[in-house]
């Protein structure tokens, strides 16, 4: 009997070993304190958490002191989003027509406040329009958000090059980087943008942990106020635990992403090649792509019916985003691509990890094979002669 084989790392990474080890001392009660205490529990506590602040800035090129820390990547984009614009007179907010719910709505909430959105468009490939861009640009927005590689397809965006115009035109730029980290060398510094979204979860680290790193010169207004931490920016007791093991996973995704990214590449290429002669349309697949990243259909499946026959069959992958998996309409990033919601519907997201192997891509390719060829043949009985 084989063992299951996980295929939905861009939904969340398995916790590494070496995060449990560097979390345990916080969780068995070996280590504690209150970070904001004077005696030495709590000095303890704060230095674990100052050596994890480094951790993270290291991996991304930033400086420990434009670290905050949050719950997660939707706390760290709405943190932006709504602290940025609570300090800044009412005007135009920008963001991509692919962005994920947690930087799409809070822009949407904006619109209460007197605010103007615009989605930029995206071709066919999921990369920003240029047209579309020129005429954003032209209104001048106060706020742009862009996601530097997204979340279904992998396609990455030049945001180094878009955050440099947009600055120009006087706008604040933010990138979600929650899907680059870990798969990309990521660099603050040459994105140049004001702020950027990190996740613990998708490296390998616990759920429940995030950072915003933030440009010192941005003005920010706390989403949550109170006991003054995080350089006043999100108060709260720090969950201790959760930030060590998130340096942690950082500190392991940088010694390894130079390796990890040529090795996923190649099992990405084997699997689309394999994809591809069972007459699946692998999407973005002439666009700059995360290495562990596949969108792809076939014509006449259904996506939800495939993700659960292939569960039971031992493996684990996606119909799209797992943040809008308990409302599963076609996948919102191939709308705006221009795909048809019938294909759409069809779509199915494998992403591979450090674990993830040539014989796990191609169990996976004989097994779905297999099960498409099943599912045809049920349609075809399915449908009526004329």
């Amino acid at each position: 009997m084989f063992a299951p084989v996980y295929l939905d790392w861009n939904a969340t990474a398995p916790l590494a070993s070496e995060v449990v080890d560097a979390m345990r001392p916080w969780l068995d009660g070996t280590r504690y304190g209150n970070a904001s205490s004077r005696h030495e529990y709590g000095r303890q506590a704060r230095a674990a958490i100052d050596e994890a602040r480094t951790e993270v800035a290291e991996a991304v090129g930033a400086h420990a002191t434009e670290v905050v820390f949050t719950s997660g990547g939707s706390e760290a984009n709405n943190l932006f989003i709504k602290g940025a614009a609570a300090c800044l007179k009412a005007g135009g907010i920008a963001i991509s027509a692919i962005e994920h719910p947690c930087v799409r709505e809070p822009a949407r909430q904006l619109r209460r406040l007197g605010w103007s959105l615009r989605e930029i468009a995206v071709d066919r490939e999921g990369r920003i329009e240029p047209v579309s861009w020129a005429a954003t640009l032209a209104e001048q927005p106060r706020l742009v958000s862009v996601m530097l590689a997204n979340n279904e397809t992998g396609v990455i965006q030049p945001v180094d090059e878009l955050a440099a115009e947009a600055s120009a035109c006087g706008a604040l730029v933010h990138t979600d980087a929650v899907q680059a980290l870990g798969k990309i060398a990521l660099d603050f510094r040459a994105l140049r943008v004001h702020a950027m979204t990190l996740s613990a979860h998708k490296i390998g680290g616990p759920l429940g942990a995030g950072a915003l790193i933030v440009d010192k010169r941005l003005e920010l207004s706390p989403l949550i106020a109170g006991g003054g931490q995080e350089r006043g920016l999100r108060s709260g007791t720090e969950n201790v635990a959760a930030i060590v093991g998130f340096g942690r996973a950082c500190e392991l995704a940088r010694a390894r992403i130079e390796t990890e990214s040529r090795r996923l590449a190649g099992l990405r290429r084997h699997l689309e090649a394999g994809l591809r002669t069972l007459g699946a349309r692998v999407f973005s697949s002439a666009a700059e792509r995360l290495p562990n990243t596949c969108f792809f259909a076939i014509e006449g499946l259904e996506g939800e019916t495939v993700v659960a026959k292939l569960d039971r069959m031992g493996f684990a992958c996606a119909s799209g985003s797992a943040c809008s998996s308990a409302h599963p309409e076609p996948s919102h990033t191939l709308l705006a691509m221009g795909v048809s919601p019938e294909l759409a519907r069809a779509a199915l997201r494998v992403s591979l990890g450090h674990t993830s192997t040539q014989a796990d891509v191609d169990r996976f390719l004989a097994t779905f094979s297999h099960l498409s060829d099943e599912l045809k043949n049920l349609t075809a009985v399915a449908v009526p002669l004329n």
